[in-house]
């Protein structure tokens, strides 16, 4: 993925896990808390006393919560404290397993192992911010207001959810910066957030965040479609986020180091189909949702189905993410960097 330069509080990992793995790091669940109504609060500490590595906000961490299931979560963590990490996990109705386990399971004193932290939603440098999430979109947006804060940034957050029981975090955001910077828009008390009168006039020198439901993010991309170029950062949460796409015809697949050709089938990624000959491929979420499969092309257009991929990575068409992405229409073959 293209990196992105003027990050507010950019960090490198400059402590090397000592972890189960490449990569991964063993922790204990140091504390657990219901914050809204079927959310609950993970303080995550390290197993061997070290502290976390540095990170920024918007960063997330993969969750391996046993029985194959992994899931990322934001980190909504005091930046400042490389002690602990935190995490708010929603309990979501039709889970494949992931937050059930979460809430089931997972209580003080539960041993986990986790990702080190990466930042597929880095948070760039501006005079002015607009921060919007709905319900457990508010985790990343936390340490942004965190880091705008402490750099003087002019900021204000709109924070919309069913109710004030359900709206994580809510209180405590209006208690520690005022209710002039933190605007709570409860459902069943106000409505549903006016977008058109939160985004209808386009700002200078303004970055809009917004993380939440799916909706709630397409008519955000609808409304700031007027906005200097650059001004919208999303971060997806789910996958049915991500569009079906147009295209599902079978097509091949060209493994340049492995020397192998692959067909990918039309119920099935590429990622599986690369599985199956037996290259492996580093991946998590296999939902087009983390970015730890993305992949260099080498030749061939394909079709982005992803939430990880800025639109100017999408347009290069230089990396994709195997786990959904697809050929194009009219492309038989791609070619890639495996």
């Amino acid at each position: 993925m293209t990196p992105q330069t003027g990050r507010l509080g950019a960090a490198v990992d400059t402590v090397k896990p000592v972890a189960s793995g490449a990569g991964l790091l063993d922790v204990v669940v140091d504390a657990a808390e219901h914050v809204a109504d079927q959310v609950v609060s993970l303080v995550l500490r390290r197993i061997d006393g070290e502290s976390f590595p540095e990170w920024a906000p918007g960063a997330h961490i993969d969750v391996h919560l046993g029985d194959g299931l992994t899931r990322q979560y934001s980190l909504c963590s005091d930046l400042n404290d490389r002690e602990v990490l935190r995490i708010g996990v929603l309990r979501v109705p039709d889970s494949r397993g992931g937050s059930e386990a979460v809430h089931e399971k997972l209580v003080a004193g539960t041993p986990l192992t986790i990702s080190a932290p990466r930042n597929n939603f880095p948070m760039i440098d501006s005079r002015k911010y607009l921060f919007i999430a709905g319900g457990i979109g508010i985790t990343p947006i936390i340490p942004m207001i965190e880091a705008a804060e402490a750099a003087g940034r002019e900021w204000r957050l709109v924070y919309g959810g069913r109710s004030r029981h359900s709206m994580a975090f809510a209180q405590s955001l209006e208690d520690a910066y005022g209710s002039t910077k933190v605007n709570l828009y409860p459902e069943d008390e106000v409505g549903r957030l006016d977008l058109n009168a939160i985004l209808g006039m386009p700002r200078a020198h303004m970055l809009v965040y917004a993380c939440g439901p799916g909706g709630m993010l397409g008519a955000i991309e609808d409304l700031c479609m007027g906005w200097p170029p650059g001004a919208l950062h999303l971060e997806r949460f789910s996958a049915d986020t991500l569009g079906a796409g147009s295209v599902s015809a079978p097509f091949e697949v060209e493994l340049a180091k492995a020397g192998r050709i692959v067909t990918v089938q039309t119920n099935e990624s590429i990622l599986d189909a690369v599985e199956k000959v037996g290259v492996r491929i580093l991946s998590s979420c296999r939902a087009g949702l983390c970015g730890t499969c993305e992949t260099n092309i080498l030749s061939g257009t394909p079709e982005h189905r992803d939430a990880v991929l800025t639109e100017a990575d999408k347009d290069a068409n230089e990396v994709m993410l195997v786990c959904v992405s697809r050929a194009a229409a009219g492309c038989d073959r791609l070619v890639l960097d495996l």
